[in-house]
């Protein structure tokens, strides 16, 4: 008996050690950023401007496009405070003119383009009855063929030089298709499907490919966010779950999480432990999640009879009912920090 435990404490050391050893070694080969040209989509704002402070911070020439020239000055001049060099370019990632002319402007600047981040996106809560076909269509411009075009746009210059990285910042909405939200899933849906088969196309030219898919972030978005229905309602649910530190990560945490995916070269990468429990729950039981999201959805706002109207999360703010004017003031502080009020403007 003693013979064979110590056979197991063997093996089983060995193991621990080979794990450790293996852990190590990646560690070791994953490549520094440092010096990289990195060009940022939906930069000025939010998640993306989280990335570009921490890609500046390690030694990275950031580059960063939006389509508010207003939105990239300000994000520019606080990502400059470090010293990092920053190139700011308006662009609509939604057309592919404006994104080669983006890239063209960057390559003019930094030579060549090591890292694009697929990062623009919108937000548009309501129930299907408040969703219009163009909201979808709006949704599938933005966060599907805006990532489509900047892709396709870098990857020539990627294949030549043998190297390259490209991630797409999608949404454990890309997994799991979410009530109210289904202009954003099925976007995001798409851009999971496209980076997870990039990543075996273009393996080949040492091209590296991530897929990010974040749970909820505070990152102040809630104010940019668009609201139908019920719109004080909707904008009350999204902002407290949206802000609530309980089930959002703080996404200055998030943004060194992706940093560190891309520059091992992961496949893909869920954040936050409540939306890797989802993922993971999904995968086991199927057909699971869309029925507790059905119960779910009994507890969401009922539509209205105005499938246009909307407004957005700071005005839902000003006028909205004494919880949503407490949600949104756990968020003023990640709104503020992260560009998404105008200077010396308040967030709730």
């Amino acid at each position: 008996m003693k013979r064979y435990l110590g056979r197991i404490l063997t093996l089983g050391g060995i193991s621990i050690g080979a794990g450790a050893a293996v852990l190590a070694l990646r560690r070791q080969r994953a490549p520094s950023l440092r010096g990289k040209a990195i060009l940022i989509t939906g930069g000025s704002r939010g998640l993306g401007l989280a990335l570009a402070r921490e890609l500046g911070r390690i030694g990275c020439r950031v580059a960063i496009c939006a389509r508010s020239e207003q939105e990239l000055e300000a994000a520019a001049h606080s990502i400059a405070m470090d010293g990092t060099e920053v190139l700011t370019a308006v662009c609509d990632v939604s057309d592919p003119s404006s994104v080669q002319k983006c890239v063209q402007t960057v390559r003019s600047r930094f030579g060549k383009i090591d890292v694009l981040i697929n990062n623009a996106g919108i937000i548009s809560v309501a129930p299907l009855e408040n969703t219009t076909v163009a909201d979808f269509e709006r949704a599938m411009a933005v966060m599907f063929w805006g990532v489509l075009y900047p892709t396709l746009a870098v990857l020539p210059e990627m294949k030549a030089r043998g190297d390259g990285s490209i991630a797409t910042i999608a949404s454990i909405g890309g997994k799991i298709s979410v009530p109210h939200l289904l202009p954003y899933s099925c976007a995001k849906f798409a851009a999971v499907a496209f980076s997870e088969g990039l990543r075996a196309e273009v393996a080949r030219y040492g091209i590296r490919v991530t897929t990010i898919a974040p749970g909820l972030m505070r990152t102040g978005s809630h104010l940019k966010a668009e609201f139908k229905g019920q719109q004080d309602n909707e904008a009350t649910w999204f902002t407290l779950c949206a802000t609530s530190p309980l089930i959002s990560m703080g996404v200055s945490r998030c943004a060194r999480q992706i940093i560190a995916a891309v520059r091992r070269g992961k496949s893909e990468k869920i954040l936050s432990t409540q939306a890797n429990m989802i993922a993971r729950m999904n995968g086991l039981f199927p057909g699971l999640a869309p029925n507790v999201l059905a119960v779910v959805n009994r507890l969401l706002p009922f539509s209205t009879n105005d499938p246009e109207s909307m407004v957005t999360g700071k005005d839902a703010v000003k006028r909205g009912n004494y919880l949503l004017k407490v949600a949104a003031g756990l968020g003023q502080r990640a709104a503020k920090q992260f560009n998404q009020v105008e200077p010396n403007q308040p967030s709730g």
